[in-house]
Formats: C-alpha cells, sequence, structure tokens
C-alpha cells in the first residue's frame, strides 16, 4: 500500500525547521570590558640573575587601603586576582634567606609597623583563599616606609640596582616596602673569570680588572689585567684612567696621580664630548691624590 501522509509530513517537518531557524535569534556581538586590576609583568636583571614579576595592579579608587580593604595582620595576595608570581633565574638570598631558583607566589602580611614578606612555593593560587604556610619557602620581616605622595595603583618596582643586589619595592596609597634581593654574582662569576685567564685566545682583561676592582676582590690581578689590555690597545685613555682608579684603591697614590696624567695627555687628542669627559674625570681624581 502507497503511503500517502509521508510527502506531507517530510514537508511540515521541514517547513517548520526552516521557520524555526529563521526565528532563531542573533548572537550578540562580543564584548571586552577592561580588567579593573590590569595585569603588569615586570623584568628586571640583578648582576646575572634574571628576575620576573607578573602581578595585577588594583587602585585606590578613593577606598582606605591598609587596616580596610588590605586588613592587618592577614595574608595578602599582593595585589590582586591571582597571587602575584616572582621568578628567579639563579639562587639568591632575601633578607638573608636562602631563595632557590624557580617561580613563588609573593604573599604577605601587612601591618603599621612590619611587614612579613612570604614566598610560597605553590603558584597560580586565586587570592589567598587555598594559602597553606607548609608550602612557604622562606619568611622575613621588613619595615614599610611612608610616603608624602599617594600611589593610586599598585606598583611593583626596582631601585638601587647593583652588580649583586637590588630593591624590589611595593608601592600602594602611602606607603612603600622595600625588600633587598642579593645575588652572590662573586661566587659565579670569579671562576668563569679565572678560567677565562688560564685559557688561550682573547681575554677580557678590562672587563674582569674592573669587576675585581668593584667587588674588592684581587686589585693585584685587576692592575695586571688592566696593563694587560693597555698593551692591546696603548691609546685606551678610559682604560688609563681606570687604572689610575684601581691604583688609588691600592693605596699607590704616586702611580695613581701617574695614570691620570697619561690619561690627561691621551685624551687631549680625542674630540668632543668624551674629551671633555675624561679631562674632567682624570682631574677630579688627581684633586683626591693631593
Amino acid at each position: 500500500m502507497i503511503d500517502l501522509l509521508r510527502p506531507a509530513v517530510s514537508f511540515l517537518a521541514t517547513t517548520f525547521l526552516a521557520a524555526g531557524l529563521g526565528a532563531q535569534t542573533p548572537a550578540a556581538p562580543k564584548v571586552e570590558f577592561p580588567a579593573a586590576s590590569p595585569t603588569a609583568t615586570v623584568q628586571q636583571r640583578v648582576g646575572l640573575t634574571d628576575i620576573e614579576v607578573v602581578y595585577a595592579r588594583p587602585g585606590v579608587k578613593g577606598r582606605k587601603i591598609f587596616g580596610d580593604l588590605v586588613p592587618h595582620g592577614e595574608v595578602w595576595r599582593t595585589g590582586a586576582n591571582d597571587a602575584t608570581k616572582i621568578t628567579f633565574s639563579t639562587p639568591v638570598k632575601i633578607g638573608g634567606a636562602d631563595v632557590p631558583a624557580g617561580s613563588y607566589a609573593l604573599f604577605t602580611i601587612p601591618t603599621p609597623t612590619e611587614w612579613t614578606i612570604i614566598l610560597n612555593k605553590v603558584t597560580g593560587q586565586w587570592g589567598s583563599y587555598s594559602y597553606d604556610e607548609k608550602n612557604d619557602q622562606m619568611r622575613v620581616k621588613v619595615k614599610p616606609v611612608a610616603l608624602a605622595e599617594m600611589v593610586e595603583t599598585f606598583e611593583i618596582g626596582w631601585a638601587d640596582v647593583k652588580d649583586s643586589t637590588a630593591t624590589l619595592q611595593l608601592s600602594w596609597d602611602k606607603t612603600r616596602v622595600p625588600v633587598k634581593v642579593e645575588t652572590d654574582l662573586v661566587k659565579v662569576l670569579v671562576p668563569q673569570i679565572e678560567a677565562a685567564m688560564a685559557a688561550d685566545g682573547k681575554k677580557p682583561y678590562f672587563q674582569a680588572a674592573m669587576f675585581y676592582y668593584g667587588n674588592n676582590l684581587d686589585l693585584k690581578k685587576a692592575i695586571t689585567w688592566m696593563d694587560a689590555g693597555l698593551a692591546e690597545q696603548p691609546e685606551a685613555f678610559w682604560m688609563m684612567y681606570r687604572k689610575g682608579l684601581i691604583l688609588a684603591k691600592m693605596g699607590d697614590k704616586k702611580g695613581a696621580a701617574e695614570a691620570a696624567n697619561k690619561s690627561l695627555e691621551m685624551a687631549s687628542k680625542a674630540e668632543g664630548a668624551i674629551k671633555e669627559e675624561y679631562t674632567r674625570l682624570n682631574k677630579a681624581l688627581l684633586a683626591t691624590l693631593k
């Protein structure tokens, strides 16, 4: 028997499907809103150590911050959203505490007179809700500093950056918290310098001499290397000036004065700003030797 209803049913189903598709509401355009506390990344090299801080930056926005929005005596994520993350490419010391290379969550416990700085081994935590003290790598205490001018947006930055030390600064509202970070650059670099000096080929005489000078290491080696550098570049008046600095630190005022006068004579043949700079530097050095 021929099913005369099937074509009609199929026609109706197709009609209703098409009508349904035509009646669907089109998707609304995607709207991207600005983050209330935008993420920032701060990178700093200290000596041979690369340090990266990733954090979110809340604003004051007319609120009372420490003691209210950020309660005193409680663990704080040190920013907003995820706990602040800090990564060290080599081992460092913070407040005298050893910190292995790696990534850590940076928590703090603020009080009016003292902050506890915490590095926790578990990164990626939202806020401090799942914080567990048993996962701490270290805790140190530091003193906050009162600011005359308000810092509207929470800021993590670096100051006093030197060859082996720097100060991590947490600044918000009218409070700044300085955290000293130290790297053992001498321990890392001296064996490399000694190996380079013992090997064949071109040697970093000038850089090695200045590193030993700047870090109060073996100044006899430093002056030997500076002389070797000058033997390769006899017209390098900038090296001759620094030879004078090394001799002055060694207590050899006569030798330092001879080097400064020689550098002055050599620099007089130069032109422009570099001549003026080394004339001024050498005269200043000579003035200290009288």
